[in-house]
C-alpha cells in the first residue's frame, strides 16, 4: 500500500479532485499555507497497483511536474472504500507491481556514487581473486555479498522501458567500466600474488577447482544468468530489498572477472578466454531478462508518444542482445557438448577395464578398484592422455598377460589409442 501526496497548483483543485472523485478514489485535502503557486495538498492512500494509473490520470487532468508528487509506503489503511479499491485493483493486475516512477526512483537509487562503485569494485574483485586463488568458496561468496553490480544492470533496462536515455547510458557505462575494473584489479592482484610467491607456487590455475569451474563453462552458466536478471528486475519491480538479489547477479559477474584477471596474470590465455565468454554471455543476459521482463509487466513511458520509440528500443536492443547471447552460446554448446563425449569416453574405459578383469577371471576373484583418466590439463576440447587403472588381487594370484588384456579391451571400448597403466594391490576375502 502506498500513501500518494501530492501539492495542488493554483487554480486545478476541482479538475484534480474531480479526477479522483471519477476513479472512485478516498483523498484528503489540506490548504497549503506557505503563500507559494500550490493551495492545497492531497493525501491519497493507494493499493501499490494503483498508483500508476491514478497518477496518470492526475497528470491528464492538469497536475505537471511543477507540482510536489510524493509516494510513501503505508502500512496500514482502514476504510470500506479503500479495500473496494484494493478488491478491484487485484483482480486484473499484480499485486506487487510499483508505480513506473518508483521503479525509476528505485533503479536510480540503486546506483551508488561513482567514488563507492569504484571502491566497492574494487575491493570485491580482489576478494574474489584471493577467494578462487584459495579454492575458497566461502571467501568468494563474501566477494559477491559487496560487488554493486546489481544497480548498473538493472538501471540500464528501465532506462529503456521508461525511455529514459541517460538513466540507460549510465547503466550500461557503469556495467562496461565495472567490469573491465575488475578484471584490471584481479590481474593486479594476482600478479602480485604470483611473483610475490604470497600462495604456494600453482603451475597450472586450471588445476583449482574454484577456477576450473569458470574456465569450461555449459549450459547451466546462462540458466544462472537469466535467473539472476529475472530474480534482479522481480524483485525491484515489487519493491523489494534487491541486496540478496544483488548477490546472486554478482555470481554471474564478479567470480568470472577475476578469473579473466587471473588468466592474465598466469598467462593462459585459454583461462582468459573461457572466462571471459562466460563473464559476457552473463552480462547480456541478465540485461536480455530484465529487459523483456519490464515489457512483460506492463511498464511503459509517461508520454503516449514516446511508446513506440520505447517499444523499437527495446526490440533493438533484444534483438542485439539475443544475436549476441547465441553467437557466444556456441563456446558454452560446444563445452557441454565436450563434457557429454568427454563422459561417454570415461565410461567405455571403465567398461572395457571391468570387460578385461571378467574375460580373465571368470572366478570374479579379482577386483576393479578404480580406473583414472588423466588430460594433458583441466581445459576443455582435449583428449584423454593416459589412464590408471587399480586391480585388486588375492594373494598368490597370477596376472600374467591381464596389463595386455586390460589395454587391449579399453582401447576397443573407447577407440581411443591411450596410454594405459595397470597396478595391483593385494586384496583379502573372507
Amino acid at each position: 500500500m502506498r500513501l500518494v501526496q501530492i501539492t495542488i497548483p493554483a487554480g486545478k483543485r476541482d479538475q484534480l479532485l474531480r479526477s479522483l472523485d471519477d476513479d472512485g478514489i478516498e483523498y484528503v485535502v489540506t490548504d497549503e499555507t506557505s503563500g507559494r503557486e500550490f493551495d492545497s495538498v492531497a493525501y491519497i492512500p493507494l493499493p501499490t497497483t494503483a498508483v500508476e494509473p491514478t497518477l496518470d490520470s492526475l497528470r491528464e487532468a492538469g497536475l505537471d511536474d511543477t507540482s510536489f508528487t510524493v509516494v510513501l509506503e503505508a502500512n496500514t489503511v482502514v476504510s470500506e472504500r479503500f479495500e473496494a479499491l484494493q478488491e478491484e485493483y487485484a483482480e486484473d493486475q499484480d499485486e506487487d507491481r510499483i508505480a513506473r516512477d518508483e521503479l525509476v526512483s528505485a533503479a536510480s537509487n540503486l546506483a551508488p556514487s561513482l567514488s563507492t562503485y569504484i571502491i566497492m569494485t574494487v575491493v570485491s574483485a580482489v576478494v574474489a581473486t584471493a577467494g578462487l586463488l584459495l579454492d575458497s568458496a566461502a571467501v568468494v561468496v563474501g566477494s559477491m555479498v559487496i560487488a554493486p553490480l546489481v544497480g548498473p544492470a538493472l538501471s540500464a533496462s528501465v532506462g529503456t522501458v521508461v525511455n529514459d536515455r541517460e538513466m540507460f547510458k549510465r547503466g550500461v557505462r557503469l556495467q562496461i567500466f565495472g567490469l573491465g575494473l575488475a578484471i584490471v584489479s584481479a590481474f593486479v592482484f594476482a600478479f602480485v600474488v604470483r611473483y610475490a610467491h604470497l600462495t604456494a607456487p600453482v603451475d597450472d590455475v586450471t588445476t583449482v577447482p574454484e577456477i576450473h569451474e569458470r574456465v569450461a563453462p555449459d549450459f547451466l552458466m546462462l540458466a544462472i544468468a537469466i535467473g539472476a536478471g529475472i530474480a534482479g528486475i522481480v524483485s525491484l519491480t515489487s519493491g523489494v530489498s534487491s541486496a540478496l538479489v544483488g548477490v546472486m547477479i554478482a555470481v554471474a559477474l564478479i567470480p568470472p572477472a577475476a578469473t579473466v584477471g587471473i588468466g592474465l596474470a598466469w598467462w593462459q590465455p585459454r583461462v582468459s578466454i573461457g572466462s571471459g565468454v562466460l563473464l559476457l554471455v552473463n552480462v547480456l543476459s541478465i540485461n536480455l531478462a530484465s529487459l523483456v521482463v519490464l515489457w512483460y509487466k506492463g511498464y511503459r513511458p509517461q508520454q503516449w508518444f514516446l511508446q513506440d520509440e520505447a517499444r523499437h528500443a527495446l526490440i533493438k536492443r533484444v534483438g542485439t542482445l539475443a544475436v549476441a547471447i547465441l553467437i557466444l552460446s556456441a563456446f558454452l554448446g560446444g563445452v557441454t557438448l565436450d563434457s557429454f563425449q568427454r563422459a561417454s569416453t570415461e565410461d567405455a574405459i571403465q567398461a572395457g577395464a571391468a570387460d578385461a578383469i571378467e574375460r580373465f577371471d571368470s572366478g570374479e576373484r579379482l577386483e576393479l578398484v578404480s580406473v583414472e583418466v588423466g588430460y594433458q590439463r583441466a581445459l576443455p576440447f582435449q583428449d584423454p592422455q593416459n589412464v590408471v587403472v587399480t586391480v585388486g588381487i588375492p594373494p598368490g594370484k597370477s596376472v600374467s598377460g591381464l596389463a595386455t588384456l586390460m589395454g587391449d579391451r579399453i582401447r576397443a571400448e573407447s577407440s581411443r589409442d591411450i596410454e594405459i597403466q595397470v597396478q595391483y594391490v593385494q586384496t583379502e576375502h573372507a
